[in-house]
């Protein structure tokens, strides 16, 4: 039944509705087949204690005779004539009794079961009840008596002259009878009901069905909503100003803020790549003027005492190993400018540590590295190299003069794994809730969004980013799911 149930409830809108609708047409067939079985029962209820208190008027007028002059015979003819001309045997009585002023029988239509002065109490213990209400009744109307554990109606008409009681009518008719025709009438109504249902459920299917189109085609365009924001010509939405139609709008509105939200992060992501180039860029003129003033001085030093072989071969040697460092350097800084993706080598890797150097070594920072990439991995590399940067530059931006940094790179069971340890100032638990929000910094001259897009970017590659800090130390692990190239 659990499980019946719970189909039900993951059952589509496009049949559930239809069902619903069904359902409560058979239901409101079912309750108006019901009253109208009751309506009829009440009806021929009513109609039989109208009839039958209008014939005990009668038959108990025209008993006063009889009772008066003690005619047994004529009081019987007049009992059991009406009943036998009766065809309908709901309506007609199964037994008739006479009563006298003392309760006991004076005719009845079974004078075999209830003979003349007869206590119908010792024949039928059921009557004891009824003479009892007879004998408190002092009306002169006919009254019905019907008990709860009886299945028979009593109509009870007193037979008075000149205000003297001279006995009771007691017409006594069977709930039995009534059966056939409440078959009659169900059948009726059931065959009723049956027509209307026939005409009703395929129009309440059809209705249903139109009723959870747009419902259906407004969750289907919210499934499609994903790491991917679909364009409106991908999905079907319901065009009405109903609440609906308001429904439907108010989700393109929110896919058209979704594109401009994801347009907006990818224009952050590009302007904090080239903020850390940026930021790089101070480390990386004093490598490039480091050389070129060697240079420089070689060239000086070449004009003033130029013209010995062995000199000039030096000279040279010195100006093609400054121009080499430069080359590096200027290669490493190219591809941040670069957004073209490649899979990720492990020269990448290396770049990164050829950028970031300058920048520690202001700071007398030791750098431990370990780049154990060996295989390239399918990755963009850009993406890779910006989280790998950032997460390196807050490093040595936490620690404190000849600090330490390490990294660490490498690939295991399907995975690319990040990992930058410091031991500079710790991040509070105060902070860890909001770390990677946008302006959640609290640095210095820090515009918060380092993390931020670094969390991003992350959650592009599908991957997951995990930090840890303590007094002493910070770590933060990247686990990037890959595939190593052949």
């Amino acid at each position: 039944m659990r499980r019946l149930l719970q189909w039900f409830v993951d059952l589509s809108l496009r049949y559930k509705i239809p069902l619903r609708v069904g359902a409560l047409v058979m239901i409101t067939a079912a309750l108006v087949t019901a009253s109208l079985i009751v309506l009829e029962t009440e009806t021929l209820r009513g109609d039989l204690l109208h009839n039958s208190g209008s014939l005990g008027r009668v038959l108990a007028k025209t008993l006063v005779t009889p009772l008066t002059h003690d005619d047994v015979w004529r009081a019987y003819e007049i009992v059991s004539t009406p009943f036998h001309a009766e065809d309908d045997p709901a309506t007609s009585a199964e037994l008739v009794l006479v009563l006298d002023a003392g309760g006991r029988v004076y005719v009845s239509t079974q004078p075999k079961q209830f003979p003349m002065l007869a206590d119908p109490a010792l024949i039928d213990r059921g009557y004891a009840g009824i003479l009892g209400e007879i004998a408190q009744y002092s009306g002169a109307e006919p009254k019905a008596i019907e008990r709860s554990n009886s299945g028979r109606i009593h109509v009870v008409t007193p037979i008075t002259a000149d205000g003297v009681r001279l006995g009771t009518l007691v017409m006594v008719y069977s709930k039995a009878a009534f059966l056939p025709r409440y078959v009659r009438i169900a059948g009726r109504a059931a065959l009723v009901t049956l027509l209307v249902v026939a005409v009703l459920l395929p129009i309440s299917w059809w209705w249903g069905q139109r009723l959870a189109q747009p419902l259906v085609q407004l969750a289907e365009g919210m499934g499609k909503v994903g790491p991917s924001i679909p364009d409106d010509s991908e999905i079907r939405l319901p065009e009405s100003r109903d609440e609906l139609g308001q429904a439907a709008a108010a989700f393109r509105r929110m896919l058209a803020e979704l594109r401009g939200k994801e347009q907006l992060e990818r224009e952050v992501v590009v302007t904090e790549r080239l903020a850390a180039v940026g930021r790089l860029s101070a480390g990386i003129a004093h490598e490039i003027n480091n050389p070129l003033g060697g240079m420089l001085n070689a060239v000086s030093t070449f004009k003033k005492h130029g013209g010995d072989e062995v000199f000039t071969t030096k000279t040279l040697l010195l100006l093609e190993r400054g121009l080499q460092q430069i080359k590096d350097t200027v290669s490493a800084l190219l591809v941040e400018a670069r957004f073209e993706p490649h899979p990720l080598t492990r020269d990448d890797i290396e770049d990164v540590r050829t950028l970031v150097l300058p920048n520690a070594q202001r700071k007398h920072a030791r750098l431990e590295w370990k780049n154990e990439l060996w295989d390239a991995v399918a990755l963009p590399s850009t993406l890779v190299r910006q989280i790998l940067i950032n997460l390196m530059l807050n490093a040595v931006n936490a620690i404190e003069e000849r600090g330490n940094v390490a990294a660490g790179v490498y690939a295991e069971d399907g995975l690319l794994v990040l990992r930058v340890e410091n031991d500079g100032r710790h991040i509070s638990e105060e902070r860890m809730p909001y770390l990677f929000e946008p302006f959640a910094t609290h640095e210095e001259g820090g515009h918060g969004l380092g993390l931020w897009v670094t969390y991003q970017i992350v959650r592009q590659l599908r991957g997951e980013i995990a930090v840890e800090s303590a007094p002493g130390g910070t770590r933060f692990n990247v686990r990037l799911p890959c595939e190593v190239e052949a």
